[in-house]
Order: C-alpha cells, then structure tokens, then sequence
C-alpha cells in the first residue's frame, strides 16, 4: 500500500542532542524513520548502531555542499556524489539531498540552469547503477537563503525533465515553497511524479507543525491522495516539548493511512 510516511531531522528537531539519543527519542515518538544532514562530519558506527537497536530506517542525508551552477565545481561535485552514494548504500539509505549552489553573480540564469542540468546529467549513470536517489532542493531565498539559486519548483521540476533520469527528482519542502510561491497542493500534486522526498515545517517560524498558515493534515491528505509512497522529513525548529509535538504528528500520519 501506498504511504506517506514521516521521518524526523535530527540535525533540526533535536539540534545540539548527541545523535543516538536523538535517534532514540524518535523511535519514542513513534516515527519509523530519521535523516540528518552531512555525514562526512559524523560518527557513522554511532548512527547505525542506534539505527539498529531502535529498528528504524534513514530516510535520506545530504550530498557534499558544492556548486552546481558553477561548471568550474563539476569534477568536485560529481566527486563528492560518488563518496556519498558510497555512504549512502553504506547506510542504506535510499535519497541523497542536493543543494545546488548560490546565484553567480553576472553570470545569466540560462547558463546556470544549463550547468546544472549538465552536471546532473553526469551524475545519473553513478546513482542510478547504485539504486539511490538524489533530489535537488529548491530553497526560499526571502527569510533562509538569500542569494540561492535555486528557488522556485517550477525551475526544479523542468531540470528533473531535461535530466530524465528516474533517480534523480526534487526534495519539495513545503515550508520554503510557502514562502516562495504558494499554491503548494496545486504544485506538488500535479507534479509528484518528479518528487521523492518532502519536508515541512510550520511557517511563520520554520516551528512544529501545527502552529501557523499551513494546515498540514489537508497538505498530507493530498499527497496521499496521489499515491505516493515516500517520506516526509519533519524539519523543524521545536519552540515546546519535541516529544509532544511529533507523537501529534505520528498520530496524524496512522489517521491519514
């Protein structure tokens, strides 16, 4: 059966709680699935055993913070794809998550969006022989990330097109595309072939859930509703008890499917 399932960020939700206790308190809350960001400054014997004592799955972590946009950067990037595939499967963690870079300044959007789709390109054969999944991140650049390139989905679901590759789509986190464009149910829906992964978070705030403008339970519905069967990274900043607040979420997530 098809699912939209959550897993916690760590790296947000428990920021600054040693990662096997953060990976403890999720498997308290409920929730079968975590992610973090980069592994390259990680204890990863750490992370697996707590993994592996909880019974719970990484969702995803991050790829190296290089350019795409820059082609100068291409042979790091594709370089530093390749050492997180390894850890990828390593982990066996399914989705890779890529930013793409900063805007460079005087250089025109075609010829960034043309090194991007270049670079990823190059990129699918290694992910595709392994069988992970990367997806690129389109950011909000009005509160979190000015000057990213990267911004709208509409841009990130035409490189997903001009790539075709199937394990390469786009990571669409709910919270920036609030701020970046709205019509979030509209976008993600008629384009969720092109997505593997989401995250959220409530806005104003970047906080739990079930504080502000998004109503969640009806973005869920409509996900779910699509058949897609995938994660939902719980990627926020808690203002009260983090326990509380995702115990609600996974309450949410049993009613929904």
């Amino acid at each position: 059966m098809n699912q939209l399932r959550p897993s916690v960020c760590i790296d947000a939700v428990f920021e600054g709680i040693p990662a096997a206790d953060a990976i403890r308190y999720v498997k308290q809350a409920g929730i079968s699935a975590f992610e973090f960001w980069g592994w390259w400054d990680r204890d990863l014997d750490e992370i697996e055993l707590a993994r592996d004592e909880c019974g719970l799955q990484i969702a995803a972590c991050c790829t190296k913070f290089i350019s795409l946009v820059d082609a100068s950067c291409r042979n790091e990037y594709l370089a530093g794809v390749e050492a997180s595939i390894a850890t990828a499967r390593r982990l066996n963690c399914p989705t890779l998550i890529s930013q793409v870079g900063d805007a460079m300044p005087g250089v025109t959007r075609q010829v960034q969006h043309q090194s991007l789709v270049d670079g990823l390109r190059e990129a699918a054969p290694m992910l595709e022989s392994a069988g992970v999944t990367l997806v690129i991140e389109p950011l909000n650049e009005l509160i979190d990330h000015a000057g990213y390139y990267l911004v709208r989905s509409d841009e990130a679901f035409q490189i997903i097109e001009q790539v075709n590759s199937p394990n390469i789509k786009v990571v669409f986190d709910i919270y920036h595309q609030q701020i970046s464009e709205g019509q979030l149910i509209a976008n993600m829906t008629a384009n969720i072939d092109k997505i593997a992964h989401f995250h959220a978070a409530g806005n104003p705030g970047r906080m739990e859930l079930n504080i502000g403008e998004l109503h969640y339970p009806s973005i869920f519905d409509a996900i779910h509703q699509t058949g897609y069967d995938g994660h939902v990274g719980l990627e926020y900043w808690p203002r009260h008890d983090p326990l509380k607040g995702l115990t609600e979420v996974a309450n949410w997530f049993r009613k929904g499917n």
